[in-house]
């Protein structure tokens, strides 16, 4: 009888066995599954609330595991210059960030959450990361840093990056104009193979604007920031670009076309307006055009407090500007502090039925279509293996490429340069020769960027120049500010005077007059009618020279090239030809501005495309 019972018990284990695998089989956890597919499947699961975390983003010092488990937040970021500590290293990051992904996967559905950071130029905002040249001094080189970028980034753990900026910059009194690469249109579209180096290949059957990430040393990039930004009147940041929309769609709109045909897997909406219109509650540009035109299916993200700035005073009528910029097609919002007010107030506005439940399940299935397509399902937590790559050699001296590639070479009275290594007495002049920061610029450690070279891990322009001068004939004096006495007495073969703007991002770089800082244009002045000099500007933008040109007998455009600025000593000593182009006009006037290449009264000091060239030369020099 035992044994009986016995079989009738394996018979029906048999016959129920199909049933129980079918119970235990989750098909979105299916990697083997259509991405489509496990997308439905998981929706199908999600509650209103959960579906409404996934569309939420939050600074890193709110996202408590209470909060990430409390509200199944989708998203998290550092803002800019948040950092697990002061020069925190890869596996700090590392672990940071792995353990807000195991409060997200601790929830019930287990969806992973997404972090990003800005990495504006290189992994800017970690100690001892590559930082790159801003995007001005690259669209002088064409030079692509995405792979290097990605990999940095990825060494500290984090797979979502808000860059490239396809920003098209039409007035240089813009205080995000070196965020640009150019005021050409087609330099910038041309640029956007860096979203190829950030996120890998898009195979050829991909269909045209579904996002594509291709393993775990790429990440998910951003195309920033939509649409128009950087034709604002006077430059002014935030502020209205006006246009007709076929300007609006011949100038601004190429970068964003070019990224998605490459697969970028998200689109940062701007803080500006188009004649008058916040682009954040422009549902005729995001749904209408990105996601219907363009054929875009990866998600949009809103800037930094976005919808708060979508009136003024900022903050004002919350709910009504969510419900503008939800109903616009935005699918991910950057809160990214008062996340408690923003989940109630979008609940209460689907439950009325102002914001159809049809246009949440469009941002959610966006969203997760991204973080499948990453596979943070798969492969959630970041691990160690790639530390090492955090500020490489490689790395560097890819940056230090970089730097020689961007600088343009504007002015070159009797060959002055490539400079004498040997036999010479070189006055070096000006703080932004021996500053690390000045030379990085903003977005750099800090938002802001600072001072000083203690921020990150770098070569000043100051020490290249030691590095490369033969130290036994040759004598290198530094005097930041040099008087005239002294400057007549000490008897220098040529001056190397580093000048340039000190460091800023965004608004608080908003400059009508664009003027070098004081002491920059006394001491122009005062050491080259004195000595033979040569004059490097490192700045964000073009900067008014001309009054001092007939002082100068060469000048060198160096941008913000970085933390390498062994590159800038490589080329004024020779061992490399200036090659770089300008990327946009170089004005007189300031009273000439908005001034663009293609304008019918196009009188420049430089005109777009310009730079002087010269050869390698023999060490012996």
């Amino acid at each position: 009888m035992a044994r009986r019972s016995y079989l009738f018990f394996l018979a029906g284990l048999v016959i129920l066995w199909p049933a129980l695998a079918a119970a235990d089989y989750i098909k979105y956890r299916d990697p083997k599954q259509p991405t489509n597919a496990r997308i439905t499947d998981l929706m199908n699961r999600m509650t209103l609330q959960e579906k409404i975390g996934q569309m939420v983003q939050i600074e890193r010092t709110v996202a408590s595991p209470q909060v990430m488990k409390n509200y199944f937040i989708g998203s998290v970021l550092s803002g800019g210059g948040s950092s697990p500590g002061v020069n925190a290293s890869a596996q700090e990051w590392i672990k940071m960030v792995n353990q807000f992904q195991r409060d997200a996967l601790s929830t019930r559905l287990g969806i992973p959450m997404i972090y990003g950071i800005d990495s504006v130029h290189g992994h800017s905002t970690v100690y001892n990361a590559t930082i790159f040249p801003h995007n001005i001094g690259l669209g002088a080189t064409r030079q692509r840093i995405g792979a290097a970028t990605a990999l940095e980034a990825r060494a500290t753990g984090i797979p979502y990056l808000f860059a490239p900026c396809v920003a098209v910059c039409r007035d240089p009194r813009w205080g995000r104009c070196y965020e640009s690469y150019s005021e050409d249109p087609e330099v910038v579209s041309s640029m956007t193979e860096i979203v190829t180096g950030l996120q890998g290949d898009i195979p050829s059957t991909s269909p045209k604007g579904v996002p594509y990430v291709g393993g775990k040393t790429k990440v998910a990039a951003c195309a920033k920031h939509y649409v128009g930004d950087g034709g604002t009147v006077n430059g002014i940041n935030e502020n209205n670009t006006i246009l007709s929309r076929h300007g609006l769609l011949s100038i601004h709109m190429p970068g964003y076309s070019a990224s998605i045909i490459k697969g970028v897997s998200t689109v940062m909406v701007s803080y500006s307006s188009w004649n008058g219109d916040k682009m954040h509650g422009n549902r005729d540009l995001i749904t209408g055009f990105l996601k219907g035109t363009l054929r875009f299916r990866g998600f949009v993200i809103t800037d930094w407090e976005g919808l708060d700035r979508m009136t003024s005073p900022r903050h004002a009528n919350y709910s009504n500007s969510i419900l503008r910029g939800i109903n616009a097609g935005i699918d991910m919002i950057m809160v990214p502090m008062k996340y408690k007010e923003f989940i109630d107030d979008l609940n209460q506005l689907v439950t009325n039925h102002e914001i159809p439940m049809s246009r949440i399940d469009d941002a959610v299935r966006r969203v997760l279509r991204v973080k499948f397509t990453m596979g943070l399902f798969e492969n959630p937590l970041a691990d160690e293996t790639l530390v090492n790559h955090l500020g490489s050699h490689e790395h560097r001296e890819l940056a230090r490429e970089a730097v020689r590639k961007s600088l343009v070479l504007l002015k070159n009275t009797n060959s002055m340069l490539p400079l004498p290594k040997k036999g010479s007495k070189i006055l070096v002049a000006g703080a932004h020769a021996d500053n690390l920061g000045y030379q990085c610029g903003g977005w750099t450690i800090q938002w802001q960027g600072q001072s000083g070279n203690n921020a990150t891990v770098g070569t000043t322009i100051m020490d290249a120049i030691m590095n490369t001068v033969d130290k036994q004939s040759s004598q290198v004096v530094y005097q930041e500010n040099p008087d005239t006495k002294y400057l007549q007495s000490e008897g220098f073969s040529y001056a190397i005077v580093v000048v340039g703007e000190l460091p800023y991002a965004e608004t608080e770089g908003n400059n009508m007059n664009l003027t070098i800082p004081e002491p920059g244009p006394t001491m122009i002045k005062n050491v080259c009618r004195a000595v033979k000099c040569v004059v490097v500007v490192v700045s964000g933008r073009p900067v008014v020279i001309e009054p001092y040109l007939k002082w100068i007998d060469g000048l060198v455009a160096a941008w913000l090239p970085g933390t390498e600025g062994q590159g800038v000593a490589d080329v004024l000593f020779g061992n490399y030809g200036f090659s770089g182009k300008l990327s946009r006009t170089w004005f007189r006037s300031v009273d000439q501005l908005p001034m663009n290449v293609g304008d019918e009264h196009y009188d420049p000091l430089f005109p777009f495309g310009f730079g002087l060239t010269t050869e390698p030369t023999d060490d012996s020099n």
